[in-house]
């Protein structure tokens, strides 16, 4: 089957893990195709997440001013253009991006215009996610915060906790988090990666998101799945990431096929288009081919996606339209 042609949504996509080589050489013109695999994209196995996470930092490193901002977000558009992506939702934390004077306000402002180009250049729709971390203080997932409320009404979207959810508890983000339902802000969390089923009972009772990045560890508790149910929570999993970060020791035994056999809603992302060398062409290609999934199932996820996607209603009209033709 021919995945590339088909459009598809994604939920969970992180801009510091998708830099491409053109763009990293543009932004580092020493480096060589050897070293940006080597010090980028991940090894098939990671010793855990903390090991995955390890390959942002050179991300990290080239995103400190404007002009790399805005070219890292323009160089992600394209790689979405060539994977027939129509919508996604792009999260980074604005606080990693200030060593090179960027205040978090202008790193999310500039991002924001790059965003606004991307979508005019390709016409990929889009939204952005910002990201407090697990290692945050409090005052820094607060502040990270009042970003996604001062931004409201541009390509802003959303509030997401991400990083090591195994080495940090949850409480200094619990003002974070109360500020964002206060203020009616849409919320994803990561969760139940790291962690098990209970991680993702206490971000869920402790957060409420309406997503949950990752939660594939739900499937460890039969209770968490009815109530993942009941309450329409979605899980935004991301396959080829889950084994890389040891999550599941390998693809046959991924939870994905079980969780989607569950009616849990769900969708396919990357997570990390270079951390973890996957498309979401490349990654349906291997749901068929461990699983046998077929249309049926991408379009069912897709679906969901949109569903749950941080748009606007009119917005969602306009893309399950254009998935259910071309899955017909």
């Amino acid at each position: 089957m021919d995945y590339q042609a088909l459009p598809k949504v994604e939920l969970h996509l992180h801009l510091d893990c998708s830099l491409s080589y053109e763009v990293v050489k543009q932004l580092d013109p020493s480096i060589s195709l050897l070293a940006y695999q080597e010090a980028f994209i991940a090894p098939p196995k990671c010793t855990d997440l903390a090991d995955f996470i390890q390959r942002a930092i050179k991300g990290v490193d080239l995103m400190q001013t404007a002009t790399a901002l805005r070219l890292v977000t323009l160089d992600l558009f394209r790689q979405l253009k060539a994977d027939n992506v129509i919508y996604a939702e792009i999260r980074f934390a604005p606080l990693l991006h200030i060593e090179g004077g960027l205040s978090p306000k202008e790193v999310v402002m500039i991002v924001n215009e790059a965003v606004t180009e991307g979508i005019a250049a390709t016409g990929v729709e889009a939204g952005l996610i910002l990201c407090t971390l697990r290692h945050y203080t409090e005052n820094q997932s607060i502040e990270t915060v009042q970003l996604v409320k001062d931004f409201q009404g541009t390509h802003v979207v959303g509030f997401d906790i991400a990083a090591d959810e195994a080495g940090f508890p949850i409480d200094n983000h619990l003002k974070a988090f109360q500020y964002a339902q206060d203020h009616n802000l849409n919320i994803t969390a990561h969760a139940g990666e790291a962690k098990g089923a209970e991680s993702v009972w206490e971000t869920l009772q402790h957060f409420h998101p309406s997503r949950i990045g990752h939660g594939v560890r739900s499937v460890e508790d039969p209770e968490l799945m009815a109530f993942l149910q009941e309450k329409n929570i979605h899980l935004e999993v991301c396959p080829t990431s889950n084994v890389q970060t040891n999550v599941v020791d390998e693809i046959k035994n991924h939870p994905a096929d079980r969780i989607y056999q569950s009616g849990v809603s769900m969708s396919i992302n990357t997570d990390a288009r270079t951390i973890a060398n996957a498309t979401l062409t490349s990654e349906y290609a291997l749901l068929e081919s461990v699983f046998n999934w077929q249309k049926a199932h991408f379009l069912q996820c897709n679906m969901e996606a949109v569903e749950h996607a941080f748009t606007t209603a009119e917005k969602k009209i306009g893309l399950k339209e254009k998935i259910r033709i071309a899955y017909q």
